[in-house]
């Protein structure tokens, strides 16, 4: 991957986290629990990918092999 395009991934995946955190709060303001927990995971998802924690895609293996 080129610098450059590492470069806007990581705004994009930023971008991205910064706006979930400020839909999670709306979401909760509204009292809209389902949809607030549903928020939260797909921030927690960004905040991991972010920090390596996770891989954005998982191979075509991993998801069809069974656990």
């Amino acid at each position: 991957m080129h610098l450059h395009q590492g470069k806007k991934r990581e705004e994009t995946l930023d971008y991205i986290h910064s706006m979930l955190g400020q839909l999670r709060i709306m979401a909760k303001g509204e009292d809209c629990d389902m949809l607030a927990y549903l928020i939260e995971m797909a921030y927690v998802e960004v905040n991991d990918i972010i920090h390596g924690e996770r891989p954005s895609r998982l191979t075509q293996q991993k998801r069809h092999t069974s656990p």
